[in-house]
């Protein structure tokens, strides 16, 4: 279907309410009520014709970077396995001396290799962090563990989520834009 520009693929379902996906490869797929009208989902596809462009431009840029090399890291099983040593260690600290700070428990503290995501907090508490944090400036790898400390007190991204982030670090959209800008390198 195109519309505004934008292909993307329909998927009727017995859903409540429309959304859209990007796939890693830019393609959009809009997932509709079985009976919502054609007009309805091509208004909608308009109204966020702008964020799918964004996205779609991020992807693109990623895409490049890897092509180029820029994005992906040669590192031998060896390295990684240092580095994975090292996180265990060093955010285990930085986990222990904020938590102390925020007032919360976490569970245990796993070291990950996700290709999407820096850290994880668990229903039960438990943390997720990713090895190459380590290859992050330390004040990245500060805000990572403060935002996955703050989800024990809000399991969510709310206004309330992020003035707990704001309360430890004051600066924490510098951080953010760190992680978006330079991340994926």
């Amino acid at each position: 279907m195109k519309e505004s520009a934008i292909q993307y693929n329909l998927i009727r379902s017995p859903r409540k309410t429309l959304s859209i996906q990007i796939t890693r490869e830019g393609q959009v797929t809009v997932r509709a009520p079985q009976r919502t009208s054609k007009a309805r989902i091509q208004q909608f596809v308009r109204e966020h014709t702008e964020w799918i462009l964004k996205k779609q431009a991020q992807l693109r840029l990623r895409e490049e970077a890897e092509e180029d090399g820029e994005g992906m890291l040669p590192y031998s099983p060896e390295e990684e396995a240092g580095y994975r040593q090292q996180a265990a260690q060093v955010l285990s600290e930085r986990a222990a001396y904020y938590a102390k700070q925020m007032g919360v428990v976490y569970g245990r503290i796993t070291i990950r290799g996700q290709k999407t995501r820096w850290g994880s907090c668990s229903s039960q508490g438990n943390l997720n962090f990713n090895w190459k944090l380590m290859l992050c400036p330390k004040e990245v790898r500060d805000y990572v563990v403060v935002h996955e400390l703050a989800h024990l007190k809000e399991m969510n991204h709310s206004r309330a989520f992020y003035e707990e982030v704001e309360k430890i670090l004051p600066d924490y959209r510098e951080k953010m834009r760190w992680l978006r800008r330079y991340g994926h390198l």
